[in-house]
């Protein structure tokens, strides 16, 4: 065992979130530190050197594994997914069937959320913050980014080195990969391919 709920609790919306304890050294948690806020075991893995810090929130039926951290205030929840080496930061929302994964990055700044949510992938060495939404089937993947109040939907896929960002939407079956760049309010849907 990696972990313990401990007595402090919080509640959420009727829900009961339990702090974590860590029962042995790993990575830079040591033995008796305080982590963040889960609803069961089975929302943490008890393998891997996966942690929730902070004030950080995983409930419902979600679950961190791997390597995964979820921090700051981050909240992952419903059917959500984070694994990999996976980070989930700041006032970040993962929720829904949504998967976080690989070397990806999630993170929100102070007042506003970054959310993948529904049956979205976030994996690679992808980045969404900010304003960003991810949700749907899209997928975000290799080293693209998706940032501001940029938003990718549908069955959209933004890979390779692409960037998306400013008050873009990308949408439908659109694609965005390689080096292409989508910005300002800029939207990108349908069946386009941009590269």
């Amino acid at each position: 065992m990696k972990y313990k709920l401990t007595k402090n609790k919080k509640t959420i919306k009727e829900i009961t979130l339990y702090q974590i304890e860590a029962l042995k050294d790993f990575l830079n948690v040591k033995k008796g530190d305080l982590g963040g806020w889960i609803e069961k075991e089975s929302n943490l893995s008890h393998r891997g050197d996966c942690w929730v810090f902070g004030n950080a929130r995983v409930f419902g039926n979600a679950q961190v594994s791997s390597n995964a951290m979820v921090s700051g205030n981050a909240i992952v929840s419903g059917d959500a997914w984070v694994s990999g080496s996976a980070e989930v930061t700041g006032d970040a929302r993962v929720y829904g069937d949504a998967w976080v994964y690989g070397d990806a990055r999630v993170s929100g700044c102070a007042e506003i959320s970054g959310r993948v949510y529904g049956d979205a992938m976030v994996y690679g060495d992808a980045m969404v913050y900010g304003d960003a939404m991810v949700y749907g089937d899209a997928i975000v993947s290799g080293n693209a980014m998706v940032s501001s109040n940029a938003m990718v939907s549908g069955n959209a896929i933004v890979s390779g080195n692409a960037r998306v960002f400013g008050n873009a939407w990308v949408s439908g079956n659109a694609r965005v990969f390689g080096n292409a760049r989508v910005s300002g309010n800029a939207w990108v849907s349908g069946s386009a391919i941009i590269n």
